[in-house]
């Protein structure tokens, strides 16, 4: 049987979530079942060397703004390009390129038109929200990769529930695993790895951190990742007197070295999807924090983590205080909370799931 032909699209080809959910499709598909090819709007960065090392083909679109005439010309070329290609299924793995890829793709004749849904909504512009509602209605299905998700899509955006297609996120469990506790370093480390954005609720993290100086003035903050506050949390950190034992970390390629030296993980969010960092911190054995906000709770529940309200300064203190203090109970949490993403939340099993999907629209 010749491989179905998808085209998989995603913004651009960096360290984000979802290029790095699109780039584990890409590689792990059965390529005597699929034949994948990557859509983007820039193509370099590291997920991009990714898919050239295996040969993927890439194909790239000079779309600078969306509101601009030369916009249209790109996605009649993206037409064109399917067209000539007779691609099976087009799939979108984030909000532009459901606005660019969805439309041209139908304008296409694509015979199967997906889309994805990673983030709530609101994070989005008040244009982007009424375009995608209308590319609701263009689609097969939307993907998503939380039962959080889908209530969102059912609650506040109107989607037919046919039409919504669960699969949740993936863990390489050969690169995120964790180290023998003798391994780790002495100073008891609390730690996040996340894009420097307002929606992170780092703040909050910073305030609880220094409430919990006092008693464990050799604990230090790491926060791995870059962002638009990166200047604005660092001043922070000096005007509550915890810059001396707060270290900042731009982003990494090799996040999984950098969570093996964290003993409690804080996820602070204000606005949550499924979190890809907090389950690497679960494979990689860390007892892990989270605001009680989207789908975390689908990860901590179950004793798995300790769960608070975004933020709530005092709620993640007494937390943080909790853990500090009981290396028994981040023992345990640290195992069960293991178990649970190996147990459900594999790459193997992730993409078995969206491998699914892509087999029950095609014939």
């Amino acid at each position: 049987m010749t491989p179905r032909r998808i085209l998989l699209m995603a913004y651009e080809l960096g360290i984000g979530g979802s290029e790095r959910q699109l780039t584990e499709v890409a590689k792990s598909l059965d390529h005597t079942q699929f034949e994948p090819h990557v859509g983007c709007l820039h193509p370099t960065g590291i997920r991009a060397d990714e898919l050239n090392a295996l040969g993927v083909p890439i194909v790239s679109f000079d779309v600078r703004s969306f509101a601009r005439p030369h916009a249209v010309t790109e996605g009649l070329r993206l037409s064109r390009y399917l067209r000539r290609h007779r691609f099976d299924l087009v799939h979108t793995f984030d909000v532009p390129m459901n606005v660019f890829g969805v439309p041209f793709a139908k304008l296409a004749g694509a015979p199967v038109v997906l889309s994805s849904q990673r983030a709530h909504r609101d994070l989005t512009s008040s244009l982007y929200r009424r375009v995608l509602r209308f590319t609701d209605h263009l689609v097969d299905g939307i993907v998503v990769n939380c039962e959080y998700m889908r209530r969102h899509l059912l609650r506040d955006e109107g989607v037919a529930a046919a039409i919504i297609h669960l699969c949740y996120n993936g863990v390489d469990t050969a690169i995120f695993h964790p180290i023998e506790e003798s391994a780790r370093g002495d100073a008891l480390t609390i730690g996040v790895v996340c894009s420097l954005r307002p929606e992170k609720g780092l703040p909050t993290l910073l305030h609880a951190f220094t409430l919990l100086q006092p008693q464990y003035p050799g604990a230090r903050l790491l926060l791995v990742g870059s962002g638009p506050l990166e200047a604005e949390l660092q001043q922070l950190a000096n005007d509550l007197g915890i810059a001396h034992n707060t270290h900042f970390v731009p982003t990494q390629s090799n996040v999984a070295d950098w969570l093996r030296q964290i003993d409690i993980f804080v996820l602070p969010s204000l606005s949550e999807a499924l979190s890809n960092a907090l389950m690497e911190a679960m494979a990689c054995g860390c007892a892990c924090v989270a605001s009680n906000v989207g789908g975390n709770p689908e990860l901590l529940g179950e004793d798995r983590g300790l769960l608070f309200e975004s933020g709530d300064v005092h709620q993640l203190f007494e937390h943080l205080q909790t853990l500090a203090g009981d290396a028994e109970l981040r023992q345990q949490l640290r195992e069960s909370s293991l178990q649970f993403v190996r147990a459900n939340f594999t790459r193997e099993a992730s993409v078995a799931r969206m491998s699914a999907i892509y087999r029950s629209f095609l014939p």
